[in-house]
């Protein structure tokens, strides 16, 4: 195991099974693309494997704290699907920018401490590397009425 793992491994963190489509949906593009000494990882939920974790509207049927812990989730599972394409956690050298998106009720407003949950669990395991820019938006839907979704970029480690 790499630096990175130990870490994980420490805080007592499982990871869970990489992202993947709910069973009859197919996804026609990647979960992660690197190009360069960038990977780009698709909009990911609160999911282990294809089971979605936490779903519907956040001011609604899902509180902040709940959403918060969504996006922890969705943060663990970005994670799985960084060590399935990589293989070596540690080939990430810097997060660059993650996207948030949160699916909201109307008048729910509080996506940047929503999105907190994903921002902090990647602090907590990378540490300063960790920290990146970030946007968090709110969503009249989500794919599959996930609560939380996450996109990012990581710089990797030439090779």
């Amino acid at each position: 195991m790499g630096r990175i793992e130990d870490r994980i491994a420490a805080l007592g963190i499982e990871l869970p099974a990489p992202f993947s489509a709910p069973p009859g949906i197919v996804f026609p593009f990647e979960l992660v693309t690197v190009s360069g000494n960038l990977a780009y990882v698709s909009g990911h939920g609160p999911a282990d494997g294809s089971e979605l974790l936490v779903a519907g509207k956040v001011g609604a049927e899902v509180s902040l704290e709940e959403a918060q812990h969504a996006a922890r989730l969705t943060g663990l599972s970005i994670i799985a699907s960084l060590k399935q394409e990589l293989g070596e956690l540690d080939r990430v050298r810097r997060w660059v920018k993650a996207l948030g998106l949160v699916n909201c009720a109307p008048g729910f407003n509080l996506t940047p401490p929503v999105i907190n949950g994903f921002s902090e669990l990647i602090i907590e395991v990378w540490g300063e590397p960790g920290r990146h820019a970030r946007s968090a938006i709110g969503a009249a839907e989500l794919p599959f009425d996930m609560s939380v979704e996450v996109e990012a970029i990581v710089e990797l480690e030439p090779d």
